[in-house]
């Protein structure tokens, strides 16, 4: 046996340990890493406040700080209007349920000619076999919702503080990365870090801007058909519909149709319809036009990193997909030669004289011939040329 066949071996086994134990680790720490990730983003994003305020004297620490204390004042005020709303309509539901239900039953009575009963209908229910299995697995889930709501209280939590500390201590991350590179990569490592706090304000500013036109939009239709709570219902479109990829649309558009159904069941139609034609606005025609305005990106390119984000990372690759995107192409963009475009009118959309299709040609060539001098006549006598 030779001798490197030992060693050779151990050695291939230890590598391939390390992979597993690394697929392992990886798979483990999936959901920390996404947070981390979305902790980057969003200290990209609050980075020009805290810079323009830390350019002001103010501490970093205490900017950042304030610019967070803001956004969560801000976000806690939205859930708590929201709530009291939402607690209010429910309850109104509740309370004029019976009435809805009578008249459901009168109009099925009518209809199809059945004698049915609300009591017995209730009745039915209440001692029907569904109904027990239903609150016993009810029972069983209350459980398992809180451990999801505790979850997701701890991921936020974890990403406040990620991003509270790239946010404060940004300056000191960018010397301790650019003191392990060579000075012609630290400058292009800054140079991709302010390309990428453009390019994320640029697209939450986009985003916001959305969110206004969808609100105003939505809030002109609510106020119109007399809906209740139409401000803070505009606010919840306008938000959840641009910050919420992929669900968003569905979510935000739910609310004002569950709420308009409680003044007339015919209102949750005008507003499902209004919401359908306006998204469709503004995937084809709003939000193309805006968001590769902003992010500096071609709607195509857009729309097809949102898809790709959805497909690797869910949600939150749909949402920091068009950032990420538009940062890598200016970024890359530098370090592409470009040349001066040539005057042939196929650039500009023409198509030149002959390149059409067989027809056309061959009527081109017998006009040719046909505006042809013709040849000169030969004497009598002489030769043939």
């Amino acid at each position: 046996m030779p001798r490197w066949l030992p060693r050779a071996m151990v050695l291939a086994l230890a590598l391939f340990a390390c992979f597993q134990l690394g697929s392992w680790a990886f798979h483990q720490l999936t959901g920390l890493l996404i947070n981390i990730l979305i902790a980057f983003f969003l200290a990209l994003a609050v980075e020009p406040a805290v810079s323009r305020m830390a350019q002001h004297g103010m501490r970093r620490g205490l900017a950042t700080a304030l610019v967070f204390l803001g956004v969560i004042i801000a976000g806690a005020g939205f859930v708590a209007m929201l709530g009291s709303m939402l607690a209010g309509q429910i309850v109104d539901m509740v309370a004029d349920f019976p009435e809805y239900l009578d008249s459901l039953i009168n109009w099925i009575n009518a209809t199809f000619h059945t004698e049915l009963s609300r009591f017995e209908l209730q009745d039915s229910l209440v001692h029907s076999d569904w109904l027990q299995k239903y609150v016993q697995n009810s029972a069983t889930g209350v459980l398992d919702v809180s451990a999801q709501v505790l979850g997701g209280l701890f991921q936020l939590l974890t990403i406040l503080l990620f991003s509270f500390y790239f946010a404060a201590d940004g300056p000191r991350l960018r010397r301790a990365l650019c003191s392990v590179l060579p000075p012609a990569k630290q400058a292009e490592v800054l140079r991709a870090w302010e390309i990428a706090v453009d390019k994320t304000g640029g697209y939450l500013y986009s985003r916001g801007l959305m969110a206004l036109i969808s609100g105003i939009a939505h809030y002109i239709l609510l106020a119109a058909l007399g809906v209740s709570y139409a401000p803070a219902l505009a606010v919840w479109v306008g938000l959840v519909s641009q910050f919420l990829p992929t669900i968003g649309t569905y979510l935000a558009g739910a609310l004002p149709m569950l709420i308009a159904f409680t003044v007339d069941p015919w209102y949750a139609l005008w507003v499902l319809v209004f919401v359908v034609v306006y998204q469709q606005f503004e995937n084809y025609m709003l939000q193309p036009k805006l968001t590769a305005k902003t992010v500096d990106i071609h709607p195509a390119v857009a729309f097809g990193s949102v898809i790709v984000g959805t497909a690797l990372l869910g949600a939150v690759g749909a949402l920091i997909a068009i950032p990420a995107v538009a940062t890598l192409q200016a970024f890359l963009g530098a370090y592409v030669r470009r040349y001066d475009v040539t005057d042939d009118p196929r650039v500009h959309g023409h198509r030149k004289r002959g390149s059409g299709p067989p027809l056309v040609r061959l009527r081109q060539a017998l006009s040719t011939r046909s505006d042809a001098p013709p040849p000169p006549q030969q004497r009598t006598g002489e030769p043939p040329e």
